[in-house]
């Protein structure tokens, strides 16, 4: 068991977290009063304020040591010790595997885990996937979301990133049935810790470049991004098309200048029409500038214009 301080931190921790994204300052409110208010992000004047922190925070820290990381630790290193973190955190898919009624799923990753903590030492090597236990990505907020509660509103979770008011409940249950959590020497955990973050941040690097390369406004390009993956976990990757209905875009249509923008209107088609992962989606916008820019170079239209400065 872990200490009883420790456990009141998480709980306080979690109760901190949830006060201050689910609320917003009175002016916030009168602000967002005079005006229509995306019902799916009615906070977005408080979640842009933690999301601003939290890429501060992010560009001047973590990413200059992810890439650093990234360089000098070689790859099948790192790969060790990212299953290895997958690992300690899988307790927590075969749990909600359960209480979404996968039964048979919850065993495979029950064994799964068992597998990769004996012959896998540690997880530190994926021993269970050529055995054909694959990987599932289960946690408390889908849970809620098969069993019906709504995403609610939109929160950026300072430091932790995109989440909503139903699936903040998923923090502190995925930390509890962390393995970790139950290492009691502080000289361990620390630097164990540490290095999750480290190995995390580094994972999400080519995201975070198509972030960087393909979003005007990255906040949005981060919100969209995760409700779509929220929508694709909850349905196993396979979510009905009219969970893609949103009456906020609706209600954004009655903007002219939202209206009247086509460049806007052919991106939302592009994703109407793709049901893909929301990261690889977004791969359409350059491939989209590499279009135009063919379109400037067409040979056919080259020829007939030098026959034209031939015959002149």
């Amino acid at each position: 068991m872990k200490p009883n301080h420790l456990t009141t931190t998480l709980l306080l921790l979690s109760a901190v977290l949830f006060a201050g994204c689910a609320t917003i300052p009175q002016n916030d409110q009168s602000d967002q009063t005079a005006r229509n208010v995306n019902p799916v992000d009615p906070y977005e004047n408080t979640n842009r304020t933690f999301y601003k922190i939290t890429d501060a925070v992010d560009r001047h820290v973590l990413e200059p040591v992810a890439n650093a990381y990234i360089v000098h630790v070689p790859n099948p290193l790192r790969r060790s010790i990212g299953n290895f973190y997958d690992n300690v955190a899988y307790p927590n898919v075969a749990l909600n595997a359960f209480l979404q009624g996968k039964v048979q799923q919850g065993l495979e990753d029950t064994l799964r885990f068992a597998v990769n903590s004996t012959i896998g030492l540690f997880g530190l090597f994926d021993m269970a996937t050529p055995m054909g236990l694959k990987q599932n990505d289960e946690d408390f907020g889908q849970t809620l979301g098969v069993w019906g509660v709504d995403t609610g509103s939109y929160l950026f979770l300072p430091f932790l990133g995109p989440s909503s008011s139903r699936d903040v409940s998923s923090v502190p249950v995925s930390v509890v049935t962390n393995a970790l959590f139950y290492i009691t020497s502080a000289a361990v955990f620390a630097p164990i810790g540490v290095l999750g973050i480290i190995d995390k941040r580094a994972r999400l690097s080519g995201s975070m470049l198509i972030r960087d390369q393909a979003a005007l406004d990255a906040y949005l390009f981060v919100r969209e991004a995760s409700l779509q993956q929220r929508r694709h976990q909850i349905y196993d990757g396979n979510p009905p098309p009219e969970s893609y209905d949103d009456p906020s875009q609706e209600d954004s249509l009655e903007d002219s200048s939202v209206q009247d923008n086509p460049a806007r209107d052919r991106r939302t088609d592009r994703v109407s029409r793709s049901q893909n992962d929301p990261v690889k989606m977004t791969l359409d916008l350059p491939r989209a500038n590499l279009q135009q820019i063919d379109l400037e170079h067409n040979p056919a239209r080259d020829r007939r214009t030098d026959r034209t400065l031939q015959q002149h």
